[in-house]
């Protein structure tokens, strides 16, 4: 009756008071929570690009070597990405995302015991099976709290860690790295890899206490709230429950599924290509010590947090998803292929900080699609199908950079290359049939 009764009253609009009210909660107590612990995921999956800055020339690591280990780590988090998050949506967010984050903070500290070549492939690939299932966790823990016409402020917001982790990780790994060298014997580089892994043994502990796995258990949210949120949430459920699959195995039949796993590679292949390179690249300039480098480093991303922001918001606004993902990659692959080809370095800094705009803001917009037409066990599995196989975008990419930079002694070439592959996603996602949201009215 209480169902009948908020459906009737037409209360089942987030732009109503109470619905302002309630996703304002969420906003505060599960977005940025999330959002910070992902800064804390991003940094240590990427700060192995600024320990490169040192460890290479300590371990005698090639280019080649650096970018094959730096890319691995997406091996392992392809393995078990699907079981991951199939174990997440059974046992519930609460204990398995603090399982995830204790263990991915052991593994990051213990980088620190590098020693050469294939120790830091094994490392790196043990980093990729720890943290597996964090993100599309998450992804999908969000799904159980947001309506679908504020998923996509809700994604971007936790999204937007990807490139504030790098804001402050950048300068924070340069200091690191140049103040703590020598302490106690060891190098500036392993120094950093303990002190940003134990954080995520920390708020792993904590997040087992702070997170609430589902709507009706949020004590947070006084009971006319709580019964707005899940009348809301249950009234969609119902709406789309001709268009979503439901079985797990259905994900693999519906070449949807398919189609969105290559866009998120191809995308994958640009971003980490950068991301994984992009201290050496500035490094390359000249003249910069490891924080002035750091500092440097942070520019593109703070440039991609504001295009991740403005594409997420024109998105909700208009309920509008698969050409918002598609122009932004292209945006992206533009102007990356443009920093290629100018004579100037500065000026190609700058043309990686426009690019970033387009490259970063498909995160936020995309992981809408999927869930038009996904929902329960096959929503758990086809996020972590598509963030599972999608990261050997994230192999391919840092790999790629580092074969043709030991072979052309350029980053040039290798920036032209990484260029194509969001360019590709825009092609693929052109042609996707997939329901958009309907635009608020």
């Amino acid at each position: 009756m209480a169902h009948a009764n908020v459906a009737s009253a037409g209360a089942l609009d987030a732009g109503t008071e109470i619905g302002k009210r309630v996703i304002g909660k969420l906003h505060r107590k599960i977005v940025w929570y999330c959002f910070f612990l992902f800064m804390i995921n991003y940094l240590d999956r990427v700060n192995v690009g600024f320990a490169a800055l040192t460890m290479n020339a300590d371990l005698g690591l090639s280019a080649k070597v650096y970018g094959l280990g730096a890319g691995i780590f997406f091996l392992g988090y392809i393995a078990f990405e699907i079981p991951s998050n199939m174990i997440l949506h059974k046992v519930g967010p609460r204990i398995w995302i603090a399982r995830i984050m204790v263990t991915w903070g052991i593994v990051g500290c213990a980088m620190a015991s590098i020693q050469g070549e294939w120790s830091f492939y094994a490392l790196r690939f043990l980093l990729g099976l720890a943290e597996a299932g964090f993100a599309p966790g998450v992804l999908l823990y969000l799904t159980y709290w947001f309506p679908k016409k504020e998923r996509g402020k809700a994604v971007a917001g936790f999204m937007l860690a990807t490139v504030l982790s790098s804001v402050v990780g950048a300068p924070l790994s340069g200091y690191l790295l140049s103040s703590t060298h020598g302490w106690f014997g060891l190098a500036g580089w392993q120094w950093m890899f303990i002190l940003e892994g134990v954080p995520a043994i920390i708020m792993g502990v904590v997040t087992f206490f702070y997170l609430v796995d589902r709507p009706e258990q949020g004590n947070w949210l006084n009971q006319e709230e709580r019964r707005w949120l899940t009348t809301t949430l249950a009234t969609e459920q119902e709406k789309n429950a001709v268009h979503a699959q439901h079985e797990f195995r259905e994900i693999f039949r519906d070449k949807r599924m398919w189609i969105l796993t290559l866009i998120y590679m191809f995308n994958a292949v640009a971003i980490y290509g950068v991301v994984l390179w992009l201290p050496q690249i500035v490094k390359s300039l000249g003249g910069l010590n490891n924080f002035q480098t750091g500092i440097v480093s942070a520019i593109p991303f703070i440039c991609a947090a504001v295009g991740l922001v403005l594409v997420a918001r024109s998105s909700d606004r208009t309920g509008e998803r698969k050409m918002h993902t598609a122009c932004a990659g292209l945006f992206g692959g533009v102007f990356l292929a443009a920093s290629a080809l100018v004579p100037s370095p500065v000026l190609g800094l700058v043309l990686i900080c426009i690019a970033a705009m387009g490259l970063w803001a498909t995160l936020g917009v995309f992981w809408t699609l999927p869930t038009q037409f996904l929902s329960g066990a096959a929503a758990a599995g086809g996020i972590a199908m598509i963030n599972g196989f999608a990261q050997i975008g994230g192999f391919i990419g840092p790999y790629l950079v580092g074969w043709i930079r030991e072979t052309t002694h350029s980053f040039s070439m290798a920036l032209l290359v990484l260029a194509v592959s969001p360019m590709i996603g825009f092609v693929l996602c052109s042609m996707l049939k997939i329901r958009n949201d309907r635009a608020p009215e």
